[in-house]
């Protein structure tokens, strides 16, 4: 009993020393002012950021001002809102925040140790999402596997659907109107310039990535000349490219559209509807509907079609790597006979390139159609047409869990993010299988090499990944067994495509 006591007594006097010893919270001082944030393990990150003033009330449908400072230290331990949306149930990527207009926030995570003067790496992650969904509160976005690996990740929220692509007549009276969602993206980078050496990063050195309309914004990064001089390197994935698959109204045809929405009223009209009629139901489900135009060519973030302007050599001069993913398709319809219709008299010519044992099921050709039109042919072309200028790696990401590879005989769209960011426990579906672990480290070790080196073969223990030819027939394939060059297995359904799809 008096052992028992006397080990009491010496918990008892052990536990204030034990609550001193925990760390301090990690600080970090931006122009704006000092930023608490919180500390696990190898990582420190800093969360709810506002880079721009709340864009509500007057600022609704201006282009992002700046933000205020504050005074005391400020709490970044939980996201910001995620951009005013309609929900997405299927969302294998569900934000965890409540969607609100005022939600121009970004999120640091960065190693726990790195000095101010580091200099390390810096990656900037833009969600996809339609334009209309998406946030950087989902857990498979988490930056945390970046900031392990040396590299300091940001992640950035943009105004969505009509809060962020719109215009009106109106607006257009006041000499506003358009990509207001770029605009944001174009002011986050630029805090990032300013702000992202207090947390160790580089800010030479920078590149930027998304997906789906993420990947479609590195398009527009790379050829506005608003964007210039923001970053040093590119990532698109799955975005598009070519004439058919990215096409954008003018802003006299986007201020039509507008107009079907709110007719007959004035910008103070406007700035005072509600937020959720402007929200409306617009969704990756519901996103095709009159009064919404989406993204336009409006001449300072959008120049043209990407293709275009690859073409033309306006694209910033900077490496870029480019893919999709192999099974990366949006099928309308799945009857077969019908997507074989499609091509006239060319339909016979496809069924034996899609479908040549009559066994696959119209879902997996309605896929794979799709995917060799919408992004898999276009990460080809502008691969193509940039490789004259410009440092370009071209990838296909080919691994599929059981589960969709089943259903869509291969990786859908979007699939490859929990192994980007090696963050497959935060995937809502399917169930993490372990097969899947090697290729997370590998894929986020291709990534993260290029972000360091400007190569995505540059760190040690990866294969060679030759720069693409302006008449390249390989592809980097990453799957199951690896990533390696090829010769690609999809390369006489791309010139088929190809052919099809040239104006």
């Amino acid at each position: 009993m008096a052992f028992r006591k006397m080990m009491l007594f010496a918990a008892a006097l052990a536990a204030p020393l034990v609550a001193q010893a925990a760390p301090a919270a990690p600080t970090v001082s931006v122009a704006q002012g000092t930023l608490v944030g919180a500390e696990e393990g190898a990582v420190a990150s800093f969360k709810g950021i506002p880079y721009a003033a709340p864009p509500v009330g007057d600022l609704r449908w201006r282009a992002p001002q700046p933000v205020a400072g504050w005074t005391g230290p400020r709490d970044a331990t939980q996201y910001g809102h995620d951009c005013a949306q309609a929900p997405f149930p299927p969302d294998a990527a569900p934000i965890r925040t409540q969607p609100a207009e005022d939600c121009l926030y970004l999120n640091v995570w960065k190693p726990a140790g790195a000095a101010a003067n580091a200099r390390l790496p810096v990656m900037v992650w833009i969600h996809g999402g339609g334009f209309v969904n998406g946030g950087t509160s989902p857990a498979v976005y988490s930056g945390a596997a970046f900031a392990r690996d040396g590299v300091v990740l940001v992640s950035l929220n943009y105004r969505l659907g009509r809060f962020g692509f719109f215009a009106h007549p109106a607006l257009k009276a006041e000499g506003l109107g358009g990509n207001f969602g770029f605009l944001d993206q174009i002011a986050a980078l630029k805090w990032v310039q300013a702000n992202v050496a207090a947390f160790g990063g580089d800010p030479a050195n920078v590149t930027v990535f998304g997906e789906s309309a993420g990947g479609m914004s590195m398009h527009m990064l790379l050829q506005s000349p608003l964007a210039r001089g923001l970053f040093a390197r590119a990532i698109i994935e799955s975005g598009g490219g070519r004439d058919g698959t990215m096409l954008m109204p003018t802003m006299a045809r986007a201020a039509k559209i507008g107009a079907t929405f709110a007719p007959g009223l004035d910008a103070a009209g406007l700035r005072a509807l509600p937020e959720d009629k402007v929200t409306g139901n617009l969704s990756m489900m519901t996103m095709d509907q009159p009064g919404y135009s989406g993204p336009m060519v409006d001449g300072q973030t959008v120049l043209g079609a990407a293709n275009d302007g690859a073409a033309a050599g306006i694209y910033a001069p900077v490496p870029v790597l480019i893919g999709a993913n192999s099974a990366d398709g949006f099928p309308r319809v799945t009857d077969k006979a019908a997507i074989f219709a499609t091509y006239g008299a060319d339909a016979d010519k496809a069924r034996a390139l899609y479908d040549p044992q009559g066994t696959a099921t119209g879902l997996v050709v309605g896929t794979m159609t799709s995917a060799d039109r919408m992004f898999i042919e276009p990460a080809r072309a502008v691969a193509r047409l940039l490789a004259p200028r410009q440092p370009v790696w071209l990838y296909r990401f080919g691994y599929a869990h059981p589960e969709p590879l089943a259903a869509m005989g291969g990786a859908p769209h979007a699939s490859e993010l929990p192994y980007v960011f090696d963050s497959l426990p935060g995937r809502t579906q399917p169930k993490a299988i372990p097969a899947e672990q090697p290729v997370a480290t590998l894929t986020h070790k291709l990534w993260v090499a290029f972000a360091k080196t400007g190569r995505p073969d540059g760190l040690p223990g990866l294969t060679p990944w030759p720069q693409v030819t302006p008449t390249d027939t390989t592809v980097h394939l990453i799957d199951g067994s690896g990533a390696r060059q090829v010769e690609d297995p999809y390369r006489a359904r791309l010139d088929f495509v190809e052919q099809h799809i040239k104006p």
